[in-house]
Formats: C-alpha cells, structure tokens, sequence
C-alpha cells in the first residue's frame, strides 16, 4: 500500500494545541520514578476521552489502539518520569514541585506518544492490525522496562516491533538521528573491596597495606580498555570513590571502591567482568592481601535492527527531507533501558531534534537549564504515525 505520508503533518495540526497543554501540564508537575501516579492518572483520563481501551501495571499505562482489520501490532513507548534537580530553565511553566524537574524531555516523549495515539483513534479505519502504547515509569531510576517486560505488556496482542525516541538538544528541531546496531551502551556497577593486615605505619613489614593494593588495581584497572579489548569497540572503566584507612599512622586493613563499566555490547559486558574479577583477585594475592569484586548489571546495550532503522529513515526523508537525517558515527556509552525492549522485540530507537535551531546554545539533557523547543512536538507525532503505519503496512504485505 503506498502512502502519502506528507499529508500526516496537516492531519495531527487540529489537535496539538491540546497536545501541547498536556506537556506542558506536565512540565508543572513532575514525578520521580515510580512515583508519577498522577501522571498516569491524567494519561488515562486522556485516553478514556478518546476511547482508547488502557491497563495499569503500578504507575505504567499500556493503551490499545485497534484498526478496522486484522493486522501486525507495533508497539510505542514513551518514558514518564522527571529527574530530583531544581528547575533553572526559565521558562514559562516551570516545575511546582520543588527539586524536581523534567530536565530529559520525558514530559515531550509523552506527549508525542499521546500525540500518535489521538492520530490512530481518528484514523481506526486507516490501518490494519493494532498500535499498543507503552508509558512507561523510572527510566532515571532502577529501570521500568523489565517489570512492563515481566508483566507481559509484549503480549495479548504479540507485538512485532517496537520503536521510540529521546529528544535532543544538539539536534535542531527537524532533524533525527539514526545508527545501526549499537546505539547506546551497557551499564554495570563495579563494588570491589581490597582487604590486607592493620599494622603501625612506623613498622610497615607488620602489616600489609590495602591502600597500596588499591593503588596497584587501579593503575591495573587502567590498561584493562586499552590492552585487553579491540581499539575499535567502544568500552569504558572508570572508578568514582575510594575510602580506606582509619588514621595517617596505621596502615589501612581495608579499601573499597566504586566504580561504573560501560560497554558497546552485551557480549563484551561478560568478557570484561571476568577479566576485572581476575585482575582485582590476583593483583590483591599478589601484595599478600585479598580481593573481592562484585557486580551488579545495570541496563543493557541498546541494540537497533538495521531494517527498523532503514524503515525509520525512510520516513524521515520522507518527511523531513534527506539533508536533516543524521546518522551516529559512534554509539554513545550513556544508557537507556528501551534496551530491553529490543532483546525482546526488533525496533529501533533514535533521536529528535529540539534544540534551539540555528547553532544556538543550548543546555544538555540532565541541566536543570534544560529548554526543550516545542517544534520538535508535532514533528514528533508525524514520525512516530508515520513510522507505525509503514511498520503495520509492512505486516499486512507478509502475512
């Protein structure tokens, strides 16, 4: 079926006056991770206004859209949740409750995805198979995909792509940003205690010092991405805090760190861990004293399917033009747990533009200075219809 996707642009434009009020409605009260109760109270009235059937899992939504035929079922999501920062953006609407801010664009995510869901209601006779609309909480916090994930949100109906975006401000509204493969990486806190002998500093051959054995694990820790895996893969160690010590005349008994590792891909995650696990063993064994690391995975290496990527690029050439789709060199090591969407699912995530445009500064995501350009809002809603229906066009022609 071929599509004027173009003409989506005029069709979202009655409705996102309301769109917007939404967002920023919810702008003015943010939520931390599961916590945003009144956040999913809103989105449930929006969506019985609509008639659009909805669950609730705690504080995540899960709203379906069904067409007039059967068909395929791709699913959007679209995270909810604010960030304990103090607003300083200075815009007209700012956050009311205090230390806390929507300062990652999840209130704009959530609109959007509103947004898409308003164009599917009006449209049901438009499309085969069923759009399934994921809110989900505390992608800041412990991560909320997992529980939707466990709680079977991918099922009944089974989707068979999934797709979201994160807004960003490098990017001028009307520009995305694509990559193949790895997009985002891995997350694993690393705890590693280092244990040796208390002694008088005076006499140094009673004790053994765990200071000096951490001093070695770190320089050791070091040359673990530089010798020990490709230059070419992308991976990253790095230790945050280091205490020790009960007196500047007594060797230290005992030292713990922490640190965070960021991986590229899953796979390497695994192989790291026994090598930093071995590493901290032996170079603690070797002083006399003792080594212990402990992990804990954080979220997984966010992994897109080339042709969901291609499918997302073809709409936005088709709707934006080919000059303002970008496509990431790189994978950034920053996390994202849609990750776990895609171990699950094929899909692709990728980036929205809504900065301030025309090489203007602009405040990073995480800044309590963070501005997010309304633009990106109704651009927002026509990729994301647009992509669902080439995805749900694509299911029809394979069955």
């Amino acid at each position: 079926m071929e599509r004027d996707l173009t003409l989506l642009k005029g069709e979202i434009a009655p409705f996102m006056e309301e769109i917007i009020a939404f967002r920023r409605e919810m702008h003015r009260r943010p939520e931390l991770g599961r916590e945003e109760f009144e956040t999913a109270r809103r989105i449930t009235e929006t969506l019985d206004r609509w008639g659009i059937p909805w669950a609730r899992y705690g504080t995540a939504v899960v709203g379906l859209v069904e067409g007039s035929r059967p068909g395929g079922c791709v699913a959007l999501r679209a995270d909810m949740d604010a960030l304990p920062l103090e607003e300083e953006s200075g815009v007209d609407f700012p956050s009311e409750n205090p230390g806390k801010m929507h300062a990652c664009g999840h209130d704009g995510h959530t609109a959007i995805l509103l947004g898409t869901a308003r164009w599917f209601s009006l449209n049901r006779d438009r499309f085969s198979g069923s759009v399934k609309l994921l809110f989900q909480p505390d992608e800041e916090g412990e991560g909320g995909a997992e529980p939707m994930i466990e709680a079977g949100v991918l099922e009944n109906p089974f989707v068979d792509r999934i797709f979201g975006l994160h807004v960003m401000p490098y990017l001028s509204p009307g520009q995305i940003e694509l990559r193949k493969g790895a997009l985002n990486g891995s997350s694993t806190a690393l705890f590693f205690t280092l244990k040796g002998r208390s002694g008088h500093g005076a006499y140094p051959e009673s004790g053994i010092d765990a200071i000096l054995i951490a001093g070695h694990v770190i320089t050791a820790l070091q040359s673990v991405v530089s010798r020990r895996i490709s230059p070419l893969d992308s991976a990253v160690v790095s230790i945050g805090t280091i205490a020790g010590g009960r007196a500047g005349n007594i060797i230290a008994e005992e030292v713990t760190m922490r640190g965070t590792m960021r991986t590229a891909d899953n796979g390497q995650r695994d192989r790291l861990v026994g090598i930093l696990r071995e590493l901290v063993e032996n170079t603690a064994r070797a002083h006399g004293g003792e080594g212990r690391l402990e992990v804990k995975y954080g979220y997984a290496a966010l992994i897109n399917e080339d042709a969901a990527v291609d499918l997302a690029a073809r709409v936005g050439e088709t709707l934006l033009g080919k000059e303002n789709i970008r496509w990431k060199e790189k994978p950034s090591l920053g996390v994202e747990d849609f990750s776990f969407f895609l171990q699950k699912r094929p899909g692709c995530f990728y980036h929205l533009g809504c900065g301030p445009g025309g090489g203007g500064d602009f405040a990073p995501l995480h800044s309590p200075r963070f501005v997010m350009n309304e633009d990106c809002l109704p651009l927002g809603v026509a990729l994301q219809t647009g992509i669902t229906l080439t995805a749900l066009d694509e299911l029809a022609e394979e069955q």
